[in-house]
């Protein structure tokens, strides 16, 4: 069983997509019951929200609007 190869499976990869959200849920909710103020959760939320933006810059706004021509392997 090789562990390295690349997943193809569409149930394993939603599985793998749902559990990165699961992950950061708790991950924030730890940060929160820490510091369970007002400030804390607003800082979280716009932590979030900025990394999914940042993702999806990444990963789909310069291949579809910057370079077309650019493809990310991996």
């Amino acid at each position: 069983m090789d562990l390295f190869r690349d997943l193809k499976n569409p149930l394993w990869i939603h599985l793998k997509g749902w559990l990165f959200l699961l992950l950061a849920a708790i991950a924030c909710l730890g940060i929160f019951i820490q510091n369970p103020t007002w400030q804390t959760g607003l800082l979280l939320v716009i932590g979030l929200w900025s990394a999914c933006r940042w993702y999806y810059y990444m990963f789909y706004v310069i291949e579809k609007y910057v370079d077309p021509e650019f493809r990310f392997a991996g």
